[in-house]
């Protein structure tokens, strides 16, 4: 009897953290989506944090060049690497990338229903429609399911 209560008690337990887990992902999905969108009205805080990471990785790479762990062609494609990884950021949509946020929180995290989810599945109708008129006002063609 007492390894059933202990049973049972553990799957409680195991029940209580994927729950837990399934929240706190689709709380984290549910806020990258809200940077992105906040990036799409505000450009220049965009290129600021895109700019940010960059000089913190060229930084990093700096040190290990300095230290010897990389020697200087290793360190040269790295840098390209990099410029080529930040120039993409800066030219890709913010919007596309909130709608994609925001469908993973809503898709890949539920069930349960949480506050997040619900909270995405509302945000996707706003920022897929905002991504339609980008692609429009850019005569970018596409067809619906193109943005599934």
């Amino acid at each position: 009897m007492r390894s059933l209560i202990y049973g049972v008690f553990a799957l409680g337990a195991i029940y209580a953290l994927v729950l837990g887990d399934l929240w706190w992902r689709a709380r984290e999905a549910y806020l990258q989506g809200e940077k992105y969108l906040r990036w799409h009205g505000d450009p220049e805080e965009k290129k600021r944090a895109i700019e940010e990471e960059f000089n913190r990785l060229k930084a990093d790479l700096d040190r290990l060049s300095a230290k010897g762990r990389v020697l200087d062609n290793e360190r040269r494609e790295r840098l390209e690497l990099l410029v080529v990884d930040r120039d993409e950021k800066l030219n890709e949509s913010a919007i596309k990338y909130a709608y994609i946020w925001y469908q993973t929180c809503a898709e890949l995290f539920s069930p349960p229903e949480s506050v997040w989810v619900r909270r995405a599945r509302k945000k996707m109708i706003e920022t897929k429609e905002i991504w339609k008129a980008e692609l429009r006002a850019k005569k970018i063609p596409f067809e619906e399911h193109m943005l599934e």
